[in-house]
């Protein structure tokens, strides 16, 4: 093997820092890298089983054991064992060994040369310079007390600070690459040194390594008796595992040698046993592993000719997949190390013990480039080629060996084969599923991976393995032959991969269960409607990602996918439609999605078979067509009547059930009419989804239809009574009492005081004296959930209206849209100008006008009437004003902007302004005995009022113009006027007023009492009258009292 050298490693594999206290479990979990972490990587199952007893970190330990001992035995045929003297030279060397060095004390290996990185197609690395052990500890070092900057300190040379580290050897790699510490390679070294003396060129497979390293070993070696007991168990575990348990030589368990082996096992499960060289146990333990690792094979010669004690399946396999995987840069788990050509070279020595060859070698090595693939989630793609490149070498190995049934080989090679094409099976045969997430990067090549890793493992097991179930003539599976042995795989995994990603969307649907056929009855349509649909992406997705990987291999493996995927579709399409009695809407629905669903796939299909050598005839000969149309026209009108039927069901359920309550706050409206609403455009939308050319003239019957719906619905929304019920009786007509000037002034003064007084109505505090005194802080809103209700109901109708408007639209466009001949389109474009909803929309909009009044009048007579009319001006004008009330008007008109939508806001605050105008003017004109009024309480009168008009135009958020104000005031700044007017004034208007009325012809002649209109203005003679009637003066009760005798109020 020539000299020992030294040897230069790449800068990842000498990154890693060289402390010999860093566990194995510790590298263990560093192994894979963040990259493979990310990646989700997945288990491969060894395909060689394992060992009982002995760990994967101890197979790795004891692998290096033997790879050691290979090299150092090899010594005396040009390849030994040498020690750099600490501090001595150049080297700055720490002792430990180079394996196989050249001439000058390097490798010459570099990224470039490297042999067999270029062989695998595996790319160079990054960089190409060897660095050096301490430069590779740099980064590590950085921070002081770190244990790399410790390290780095240990192992700089003495006398020489900063002077550069010698380049680490082949056997520092290998040692740092299995995850051997410092301790273990120390007593590995002493065992060999002291098994060789005098033993040069002793065969390294001579050498049982376990009972050389139990002689040798003691207690001393040790850190502690359980590190020594738990190291003496595995070496006994090992020599079990080589001996009795897989011998490569058959063994009879009841040989005297096994048994007296199994005692000291069981001796020393409990303790250490004494490994001396007086030892009654050791002597009988050295007679019986010798007698058992130099049998020799029946027939094969005298015992003692060869020595097998680590060449048995699979602990010779385990052993040598073991020293392989340390050609992985253990920090970056998917970098093959540069130095992989020596480090191979090294490994051959070991094949003697283990008893391995060429032909397994390559077996070996492929299966642990596919493993490394795999185990880092499929992320490097370079290493499924390099395994793809061994198996190449594989299959000429097994051409080559003909004869190798039952041998060792035949069953390495079926295990590893049969594992890799079982993984790469698995991957394709649910490949949407594996790679369909991630096609964009590295999916396409993982795909293109696991295809040739199935296909060229397939091959070799159809042509060297038989006995495996796969033959060069097998294409007995569904969809028949295509041609070749890879476009027959490549066809099954395209129609198996298909049928599970169509039973998993259909799963997905169901939402339960694994089969094909539905058998559940709940919204079966739309749960066809949504896989049409799916399986159309699907069909997209296999022609987009997938197909071009697979033209490789199959003529036209998108006719092939969407071939399976519409005979999938139309197994559960022909169960449905054998329990569809009349063209439902789901029927409808359906049949329309499955009709664009065939439409997609046979125009997918036909576009993959154009350049094929047949058409394809054989995948178009398997299309069965759905015919869709030929089920719709029969049953358009009972379609169209049963829509109705439904729509109608759904009116009469909301007239039940409607509490007017929205569902949410970004859906203020009644939840009937949401419903009702999308029942009316889902229908619209169905029926111009009917795929039938006489439906045209059935449009205004839908139309009309629905019309008759929709003004009942509107009807029912607005029956919610009238203002009239809120609006207060009436009081009856009578004069004020004239107190004194002295009583008016005590009562004026005491007013502050009479918080607790009753109202003569009927017990309790007067409403505006406890507001005013309380100074009325911060009111909350008084909106009653009856009038919350009304501004739901205006909220629907406005939706109502918007959807009805979008609704006559698409009825116009789409009957517009579908027509063909002169004649047709002269009556379409007449259809697109008339309305087909023009008795709903009419209906809606007065509608709309009715419930804001309500609203309106609810609000301020009912809701806000403690604080207005049954409030305001009681007792004392002064002590009772306005603020009280506009306070709480303004915090209810907040609120109901808050509610209502955009569109409903501006009729529902200018109708609360009328109702608030209104009951300023009753309280001024009917507000009965607990008011009473003087022309010196105009002023007040006047200033609430104006700033009643300023809060509509502050608070009504810009939503009533102030001409609107103005405009709705002039009737009640009229009768304000007439408060300011003296009781002769209002004498003389009343006069002229009723004859003009009348048409009276003498002031003389009696006078009617004027009729009560509630029309209050300023010339109406009943306005002035009920003026006259709150009149705190003498005048004006000697005038009702001579005119209309009218009593005083009690």
């Amino acid at each position: 093997m020539g000299r020992l050298q030294h040897h230069h490693r790449s800068r990842s594999a000498s990154s890693l820092a060289r402390s010999s206290e860093t566990t194995a479990t510790e590298l263990d979990a560093r192994s894979l890298g963040s990259a493979a972490a990310a990646a989700a990587a997945e288990f491969v199952e060894c395909p060689f089983g394992g060992v009982d007893g002995l760990s994967r970190a101890e197979l790795r330990e004891a692998a290096y054991e033997v790879f050691f001992m290979s090299c150092r035995a090899a010594g005396g045929r040009g390849g030994g064992l040498n020690y750099y003297p600490a501090g001595g030279g150049d080297s700055g060397g720490d002792g430990s060994p180079t394996i196989g060095a050249g001439p000058r004390g390097r490798t010459g290996m570099n990224v470039v040369s490297s042999r067999v990185k270029r062989a695998l197609g595996l790319k160079a690395r990054r960089s190409s310079q060897p660095t050096t052990v301490r430069s590779s500890m740099s980064a590590s070092s950085s921070a002081p007390g770190s244990p790399g900057r410790m390290r780095a300190v240990r192992d700089q040379a003495p006398g020489s600070p900063g002077k550069p580290r010698r380049p680490m050897t082949s056997a520092e790699i290998m040692r740092q690459q299995m995850r051997v510490t410092d301790q273990s390679d120390a007593r590995l070294r002493k065992t060999l040194m002291r098994t060789l003396v005098g033993q040069v060129g002793k065969k390294a497979e001579t050498i049982i390594l376990p009972l050389e390293l139990l002689r040798q070993l003691k207690l001393a070696d040790f850190t502690d008796s359980g590190e020594h007991h738990q190291w003496q168990r595995r070496q006994l575990k090992l020599l079990e595992e080589g001996l009795i348990l897989h011998p490569s030589l058959p063994l009879d368990r009841l040989n005297a040698f096994v048994l007296r082996f199994r005692e000291i096992m069981q001796a020393a499960d409990a303790r250490a046993i004494d490994t001396g060289k007086a030892s009654d146990t050791m002597r009988a333990l050295c007679d019986a592993v010798l007698a058992l690792a130099w049998r020799s094979a029946p027939g094969a010669g005298p015992p003692g000719e060869a020595c097998h004690w680590a060449d048995g399946y699979p602990l010779n396999m385990l052993l040598y997949v073991s020293l392989l995987q340390a050609i992985f840069d253990l920090k970056e788990a998917t970098v093959v190390l540069d130095e992989v050509d020596e480090l191979l070279e090294l490994m051959t020595r070991t094949w003697a013990t283990l008893a391995i060859d060429k032909a397994l070698h390559n077996v070996c090595f492929a299966w642990v480039l596919f493993q490394q693939y795999v185990a880092t989630g499929q992320i490097e793609l370079d290493l499924a080629g390099a395994a793809l490149t061994m198996l190449t070498d594989v299959a000429t190995d097994a051409k080559q060996l003909e004869n190798h049934a039952g041998t060792a080989y035949a069953r390495v090679l079926s295990s590893v084969l049969g594992a890799i094409r079982d993984w790469s099976e698995k991957q394709l045969l649910d490949y949407h599923e594996r790679f369909g997430k991630g096609m964009a990067g590295t999916g396409i090549g993982a795909m293109e991976n696991a295809l040739s890793l199935a296909l060229t493992t397939s091959r070799i097991i159809a042509e060297s393995v038989p006995g495996m179930g796969i033959t060069l003539a097998d294409s007995e599976h569904d969809g028949g032959g295509v041609g070749s042995f890879a476009g027959d795989r490549v066809d099954y995994y395209v129609r198996s991969s298909m049928r599970s990603a169509f039973t998993k969307m259909l799963e997905s649907e169901l939402g339960q269960g694994n089969s094909m056929i539905i058998d559940r009855d709940d919204e079966p349509s739309e749960i066809l409607a949504r896989l049409a649909n799916d399986a159309e992406h699907l069909a997209l997705a296999e022609r987009d990602n997938f197909s071009p990987v697979l033209k490789r291999w199959h003529p036209f493996p998108g006719a092939a996918a969407v071939v399976t995927l519409h005979s999938c579709y139309g197994v559960v399409l022909k169960q449905y439609l054998g329990k569809a009695t009349c063209l439902t809407n789901e029927l409808v629905h359906v049949l329309h999605a499955a009709g664009r669903l065939e439409k997609a796939l046979v125009q997918m299909m036909v576009e993959d078979v154009a350049d094929s050598d047949d058409g394809g005839k054989s995948v178009v000969r398997e299309v069965v067509p759905y015919d869709v149309d030929a089920l719709v026209l029969r049953f358009l009108r009972t379609w169209i009547e049963e829509k109705l039927r439904i729509a109608r069901e759904c009116l009469l359920r909301a007239k039940d059930t409607e509490s007017w309550i929205p569902k949410s706050k970004g859906e203020p409206y009644a939840r009937s009419a949401v419903e009702l609403m999308k029942l009316a455009k889902a229908t619209v939308d169905e029926f111009f989804g009917i795929p039938v050319t006489a439906r045209d003239g059935m449009v205004q019957d839908l139309a009309d239809g629905l019309d008759a719906i929709f003004q009942e619905y509107i009807s029912f929304l607005a029956s919610c009574g009238t203002k009239q019920s809120y609006l207060p009786s009436l009081p009856p007509l009578t004069r004020c009492n004239q107190d004194s000037k002295i009583i008016r002034l005590w009562r004026r003064a005491a007013s502050p005081c009479r918080a607790t007084g009753t109202s003569p109505r009927g017990g309790g505090v007067y409403p505006g004296q406890n507001a005013s005194i309380s100074g009325g802080n911060n009111p909350r809103p008084s909106t009653s959930r009856g009038t919350q209700r009304l501004y739901i109901r205006l909220n629907t109708l406005h939706y109502l209206l918007s959807h009805i408007h979008a609704l006559d639209k698409s009825l116009s466009f789409f009957s517009h849209g579908r027509c063909g001949s002169p004649a047709s389109s002269a009556a379409a474009r007449h259809l697109a100008q008339s309305t087909h909803f023009e008795h709903s929309r009419a209906a809606a909009q007065s509608a709309i006008v009715r419930v804001a009044e309500v609203a309106a009048y609810r609000l301020i007579f009912l809701d806000s009437h403690h604080s207005f009319y049954g409030g305001l001006y009681v007792g004392a004008v002064a002590d009772a004003r306005i603020r009280p009330a506009l306070r709480t008007l303004k915090q209810n008109l907040s609120f109901l902007v808050s509610i209502l939508v955009d569109r409903a806001q501006p009729v529902a605050v200018r109708e609360v302004m009328k109702a608030s105008f209104q009951a300023f003017l009753m309280v001024l004109l009917a507000g009965g005995s607990e008011r009473s009024f003087t022309a010196e309480d105009h002023a007040i009168i006047e200033e609430d009022f104006r700033s009643l008009k300023r809060a509509f135009c502050t608070r009504g958020e810009g939503l009533v113009a102030e001409e609107v104000v103005e405009g709705e005031a002039l009737a009640a700044e009229g009768v304000v006027a007439l408060m300011g007017q003296t009781a002769e004034q209002l004498v003389d208007e009343f006069g002229i007023a009723a004859y003009e009325t009348t048409g009276a012809v003498s002031d003389r002649q009696q006078l009617p009492m004027p009729p009560t209109t509630r029309r209050w203005s300023r010339t109406d003679p009943n306005t002035i009258l009920r003026v006259l009637c709150h009149r705190d003066d003498e005048v004006a009760s000697h005038f009702l009292k001579r005119t209309f005798q009218l009593p005083k109020r009690r």
